[in-house]
């Protein structure tokens, strides 16, 4: 396993994170193997959410937590302030609500990266940054950054909590994958896969990059193919000529290692030049999470990672 610096976490962070989103009700003891099965293989971090499963990603942590597990063992990595059928939940408000209500399932009594999970430009920065503050104050955070957040955001939110010697964030969780988004999956998410100017931004400021859906969400596990278009979601976001061929670099890159292209695309992730990535991983199975793991520690060139993005130029 290898592991990265988050600034305000005291102990490095592995760089595969335990995604949490099989963690469903009736499902504690898959939830206890997988856990088992990653801090055995060197990982250290959990990730979840007030908004997974409806809170059973939590719960089942805390049943981890509650029946053996070690808090010292494991880094949770929570998210909040997603937005509901109401509309965006950016606010001192709910994003209190949110962090309460995870550390209350869980059973803890602080978080070591908390992120929100949404932006909403419409609320300005100081709120946002006075809360989080706010929490870290009384222990509760150890380190903030924020999912699908724009660059610009992540300036003017760092910008004012300098002004104010408030907590900045030391994290950014956008997407980040071979397979490159023609448009978002959801509503006002962030992909960087295919934006070599926000990557060359992270990459200047040294800025931690937490990838979910770093598998683009099964595209190269061989349940897709070019001619099978009954995965709406999978068709609208993923297919064209050049995620299809980034496909097949995969399979031939693999090929030649015994690797299945699901693994090359993680791998893929792990190893962008000049970035520091962690991949959020969500294994619905013990042979699944085994698998990520088997690319934990391999390491591909400049020249490799260019290859699988862009064959030969």
């Amino acid at each position: 396993m290898r592991y990265g610096h988050v600034a305000g976490i005291d102990r490095p962070v592995a760089r595969i994170v335990l995604g949490s989103t099989s963690f469903a009700q009736g499902r504690a003891d898959l939830a206890k193997d997988l856990i088992e099965t990653y801090l055995a293989a060197g990982g250290n971090i959990v990730d979840t959410a007030a908004i997974y499963g409806g809170g059973w990603s939590d719960r089942n942590i805390g049943e981890w937590l509650r029946t053996g597990g070690r808090r010292e063992d494991i880094l949770i990595l929570s998210k909040g302030a997603h937005h509901d059928s109401r509309g965006d939940r950016v606010s001192a408000t709910e994003i209190s609500y949110d962090l309460g209500l995870s550390l209350e399932r869980m059973g803890t009594d602080h978080v070591d990266l908390y992120v929100l999970h949404r932006d909403d430009p419409n609320v300005h920065v100081s709120e946002v940054m006075n809360t989080l503050h706010h929490h870290h104050a009384r222990g509760r955070i150890r380190a903030i950054g924020g999912s699908n957040w724009s660059i610009p955001r992540i300036e003017e939110a760092n910008a004012y909590a300098r002004q104010h010697d408030l907590l900045q964030f030391s994290a950014s969780s956008p997407n980040i994958a071979l397979a490159v988004a023609k448009e978002p999956m959801w509503a006002n998410c962030i992909s960087i896969s295919g934006d070599e100017a926000s990557k060359a931004w992270y990459g200047s400021h040294a800025m931690p990059l937490f990838s979910w859906s770093s598998q683009a969400g099964g595209f190269f596990s061989g349940r897709f193919n070019r001619d099978d278009h009954s995965n709406a979601d999978m068709v609208r976001v993923y297919y064209n000529d050049e995620n299809w061929a980034r496909y097949d670099r995969a399979v031939t890159f693999g090929a030649d290692l015994g690797l299945t292209p699901t693994q090359v695309a993680l791998a893929w992730v792990l190893n962008q030049p000049g970035l520091q990535t962690h991949a959020l991983v969500g294994p619905a199975t013990v042979e699944e999470l085994q698998s990520s793991l088997a690319v934990a520690d391999l390491e591909l060139s400049p020249e490799q990672v260019r290859w699988l993005s862009h064959g030969d130029l």
